[in-house]
Parts: structure tokens; sequence; C-alpha cells
């Protein structure tokens, strides 16, 4: 099938190659030339485990390629994917600027029926705007074309999106088109050989169900990091209540992690966007708010245990800082706890030597030549002139230090560890003074 893709980022670009691996005909369009130059030179824009030998192994093959050009691209695929980014706006509701600008991008260059598919997170009711900006742009071209639009929200984690696309738990298709919905399982088919994953809903259906993935996820988060901070004032360990909960089939063991906070690209804005959804039509979600306002709070968690040991003033102390991206195996840094963890930090005099694998490019671009703010290239080196250790990702390499060496080289053998990857026990063996999140 020739599908075209709108947009490069996660989404866009991880649809367009793993679509493209089972034999598909995929054209990604981009209006920021960079990104396309990258791409045509043989590089990636983003960091992805894996994602680099897909796109070059089916840019060799020809059944990947990569533009600009917007006619061009609206006349190579008769499934057209929508996969460009929406933005929180000020009011915490998403901005569909670009969403629709690609909509009508769509109605004014094509030639033939298209399927316009919504890969990108939208509010619900998006469906009904992108098909009345292509119909107005076909009428303003007295063009008698028929089209359908489709939801099809995408469910890819950062750093393992590949293989969440080639392996799916499940394949969301919103649609009332009979010809679009027979369309979309042909494309879908070869993700789902072992057994049928593919549900059909209504447009609006699909939409909610985007949004309420990712809120149901982040109130597991910022519900296991009240616990953890009700855990300490009550003497127990989070961790054990944790395997506790866990083992019942009702709540199983994802997202329970207790830490510093969720970030990234989708929780924070979707959260947001889903309250604000709720509040236009007269329902104010105090869950959700509660979540928010947890979230935010658990991000300067870290910095009152470094506050509650060293004073608040922090003035002429530097710290070593583990872990810069929101998460592990990728380098977004958007909503990323390390942020409100060093600005924090900076505001209260300290300095900062931070370490990440793959995410500092990142923080340079963020935090520019701010003073104060060091980088090193191994985690080790971040230690040296230190007062105390700070773990804000829990990348592997972090997992079995050296812990002998990071008590001799730290100023103070102090770890103030957000992601709780070591044992207290261990830790107070070793001569470290040791501060997890809701760990005894």
């Amino acid at each position: 099938m020739k599908v075209t893709v709108i947009g490069t980022g996660y989404v866009g670009l991880v649809s367009g190659a793993c679509l493209a691996d089972v034999g598909n005909d995929v054209l990604c369009l981009d209006v920021d030339p960079d990104k396309i130059r990258i791409l045509e030179e043989g590089g990636i824009p983003i960091h992805e485990p894996g994602l680099l030998e897909v796109v070059r192994r089916n840019v060799a093959a020809g059944r990947l390629s990569f533009t600009t050009d917007i006619e061009r691209a609206t006349r190579h695929g008769a499934i057209q994917f929508i996969a460009v980014g929406t933005p929180p706006d000020e009011d915490g509701s998403a901005d569909l600027q670009y969403v629709l600008a690609a909509a009508r991008n769509i109605g004014r260059h094509m030639d033939a029926y298209r399927v316009v598919v919504d890969k990108s997170t939208v509010p619900v009711g998006t469906g009904d705007k992108v098909r009345a900006v292509i119909a107005e742009e076909l009428a303003r071209r007295d063009a008698g074309l028929e089209f359908s639009v489709v939801s099809n929200p995408e469910f890819l984690k950062e750093g393992a999106a590949v293989d969440d696309f080639m392996r799916p738990d499940r394949i969301i298709v919103g649609a009332e088109d009979e010809h679009a919905i027979e369309l979309m399982r042909q494309l879908y088919g070869p993700f789902q050989r072992n057994h049928e994953k593919l549900l059909v809903m209504d447009v609006r259906s699909a939409e909610l169900t985007k949004y309420a993935a990712n809120a149901m996820l982040a109130t597991r988060i910022s519900f296991m990091n009240e616990l953890a901070n009700l855990a300490e004032t009550l003497g127990a360990d989070i961790e054990f209540v944790r395997q506790g909960i866990g083992s019942d089939p009702r709540i199983g063991w994802h997202f329970l992690y207790a830490g510093c906070g969720y970030g990234g690209s989708c929780f924070p804005k979707d959260v947001k966007a889903l309250v604000r959804t709720g509040r236009e039509h007269g329902h104010d979600l105090l869950l959700l708010n509660a979540v928010e306002e947890a979230n935010d709070a658990q991000k300067l968690r870290l910095v009152d245990k470094i506050v509650g040991r060293f004073g608040e003033d922090l003035s002429g102390l530097n710290f070593a800082l583990w872990g810069l991206a929101f998460k592990p195996n990728t380098d977004d840094m958007r909503d990323a706890p390390s942020r409100v963890i060093i600005a924090e930090l900076f505001r209260r005099g300290a300095s900062v030597t931070a370490y990440d694998p793959v995410a500092m490019n990142e923080a340079r671009r963020i935090f520019g030549d701010k003073p104060g703010l060091s980088y090193v290239q191994r985690p080790m080196e971040a230690l040296e002139g230190a007062d105390a250790l700070l773990i804000v990702t829990e990348w592997k390499e972090f997992r079995s230090p050296d812990f002998e060496l990071i008590r001799q080289t730290l100023k103070h053998p102090v770890i103030f560890d957000g992601r709780n990857m070591y044992d207290p026990a261990v830790m107070r063996r070793i001569g470290i003074d040791y501060h997890g999140m809701g760990r005894r």
C-alpha cells in the first residue's frame, strides 16, 4: 500500500519506518528541511533505540523516502497519516494548529479518495474539525472527491517505540466508514498475524481512549508517589507495599514504582488536555487535577530531602546528578524532573555536575551556557568535588556502580535516589547515607 506520513517526530518516523518494514511504500513529509536533510543523509533527528537500523534498511530497499513537497506527499498515499505535534496551549489545551494545517493541505492537493488518519494525540472532536477543513478546501476547489477521517491513536513508549509498533497490544481504529475500516485492516494485517488486535469503534471513542490510557498510567504513578511519601512518615517501605499490591492480578505490576515524578511528551500534556476538555464541557475532573498537583510536588521531593540534609541555603555546594532524560533510552527532556530539580538547586545557590548517556546535548540546548551547570562524559567523573549524588533517571548503567568508589569520592557519602535503584540496607553497610523515595 502507498502511505504518506506527515511529521517525522517520534510517532511519525517510527510509524513510517515500521510500515515500510512490512512492505508498504511510505513517503514521510516534514516542513522542516533540516530534519529531511538529516534523514536523507542517513541519520535520524531523534534518539530511539533500533530506529536508525529500520530507517536505513527500508531507505536502501526503496520502500521509505522523505520530502518537504506537500503536493507530492498528498498525492502519494491513499492513506494519509497526520503525526504532527500537538503542544499544550497556555490554558493547557492541545494546540491543533499543525494538525489542522496538515488536514487543510490534504484538502488542497488530494486528487483521489484518501483515508486521513489522525495519529497525533488529539482532543475528542478533532476528527470533526479535520473533516470540516478538508471539506472546506475541496469545496473551494469545487472538487467532488471523497475522503474518510479515521482516529488511530499511537501507544508507543519512548525508548521501546519500534518494538511497540511491531508487536502492538492493541490497534485502535475509530471510523464509521466501512471502506476506510477495511483499508486499515489491510494495512495492519502484518502486525496481528498471531491473533486479532484491531479494535474498531467510533472516532470520538478512539480519541478519548488515548487520553484515558495516559491519564490512567499517570494516575498510578502519582498514587504510588503519594503512598511513598506517606510510607516515609509512617516508617513503612514502599517497595514492600509495591510487592504486596502488585501481586494482586486486579492491580498488576506495571507503573507501580515510586520516584521523583513523571515527565515526557505525553503524560503531562495529555493530563492537562483532558482536564481542559472536561472543564470546557462542564466536568471538573477532580482526580486528574490531584494527579497533576501531586506530580508537580513530587518533582521537588528530592530537593526537599537535600534541604533536610544540608539546610535551606545550598550556596557553595555542588551536586553530582545522574540522569537528565525523563526516562531511560531516550534523550527527551520535555517536562523532565531533572529540569525542575536543577532549577531549584540553582535557586538555592548550588551548582550541578551532570551526566546522562544520551541527553546531554539536549540539556545544553535547554539550559545554554548556564553558570554552575557542567557536564562530564562518565558517571564517576561527576562525583569529583561533589558534596552528594542525585539519581534522577534509572539508566541501566547506574544499577550496579562501584559503591566503595562513590563513598570515597564524594565529599559527603550521601546519595539521594529519585528512582529507588539501591537497597537501603546495602547502602548502610557500605557507609553511605542513602535517601530513597518511600524507603525505610
